[in-house]
């Protein structure tokens, strides 16, 4: 495994694979990895030749008040992670490299940014796509892997691989859970044992509604009514919201077509977002980027074997 810390480093390794016609499979992350990460990079490393890891805490998706300067950091850990699964390259540039003296230039997301996390963190999404430019540019990969997790993220990607016709294919995988059900994320380890336990009303809640749909209801009132009645042990529920799976409008009356159910919540100082899918009988999703990955499913991905099944 190599680690690189330029771009034009980075950039001549990989000009000879691609010369050879190997598949460039991508994986861009803010660190302190996980077994979310951990089924990503599975992913690429099984329909790629090549697999490259970003680690990048990038500055412009972060707003004045949020957490960049303490958000969690364990390079030696990742490295050991990315080593084990299989890894063939890491890019780790420092926030120059990436914004140089003068950078001036950033990717304007249209209206899909707009809601849910978009209205909550002003310009995160600008930050996000910018980032996700760049890097698209530096690695050239033929796959990038993104987490279900992050969902209005992935529709933001997709939007703007489709609008700026990047030659990328984007590839969601369904999030991965802790045995009780907790979305694994990052900010996890901001959480004390009592906010922990707090934390899993967002997961009951959605995965309460996740089965009431299953079960035939329909009406979306009455869904998010029934993922609301568990999730009562927020600080501050920011939205709780059904969305259009691919377009993230807002959905009213029946769901006939597959949604998304989102929330964001504050527990103590810690912000969490998480969400299901929700497809009826014999629908498609019409975008196939937004397919998730079928063996991902197969494996029912989450840790220790318990838990509930990813959306």
């Amino acid at each position: 495994m190599l680690t690189f810390r330029t771009i034009k480093s980075l950039t001549q390794c990989l000009s000879g694979y691609r010369t050879s016609g190997l598949r460039i499979g991508f994986v861009p992350t803010m660190g302190f990895l996980h077994d979310g990460h951990r089924a990503l990079i599975a992913e690429s490393v099984e329909r790629c030749d090549i697999t490259v890891v970003s680690i990048f805490v990038n500055p412009a998706q972060f707003g004045p008040t949020e957490d960049l300067e303490r958000y969690p950091r364990a390079l030696d850990a990742d490295h050991e992670l990315c080593r084990k699964a299989g890894v063939s390259m890491i890019f780790l540039p420092d926030a120059s490299e990436i914004y140089p003296p003068g950078f001036q230039t950033f990717v304007e997301p249209g209206p899909v940014a707009g809601p849910l996390c978009g209205a909550v963190r002003p310009g995160h999404f600008r930050g996000v796509a910018t980032v996700v430019t760049k890097l698209f540019a530096i690695v050239q990969p033929d796959v990038a892997f993104f987490g279900q997790k992050d969902f209005q993220q992935c529709a933001v990607i997709r939007q703007m691989v489709r609008d700026l016709n990047l030659p990328v294919e984007i590839v969601t995988v369904p999030t991965v859970r802790e045995p009780d059900g907790l979305a694994m994320s990052s900010r996890n380890s901001y959480l004390g044992p009592t906010d922990r336990k707090r934390a899993l009303c967002l997961s009951r809640g959605l995965l309460a509604a996740q089965a009431a749909f299953a079960e035939g209801e329909r009406d979306s009132g009455r869904l998010i009514a029934i993922a609301q009645s568990q999730i009562t042990a927020v600080d501050q529920l920011q939205y709780l919201e059904l969305r259009d799976a691919q377009t993230l409008e807002a959905i009213h009356g029946l769901v006939d077509k597959p949604v998304a159910l989102c929330v964001a919540a504050m527990i103590g100082p810690t912000r969490l977002i998480d969400n299901v899918l929700l497809t009826p009988p014999r629908t498609a999703l019409s975008d196939r980027d937004l397919e998730v990955v079928s063996c991902a499913v197969d494996r029912q991905v989450n840790v220790g074997g318990q838990g509930s099944r990813p959306s």
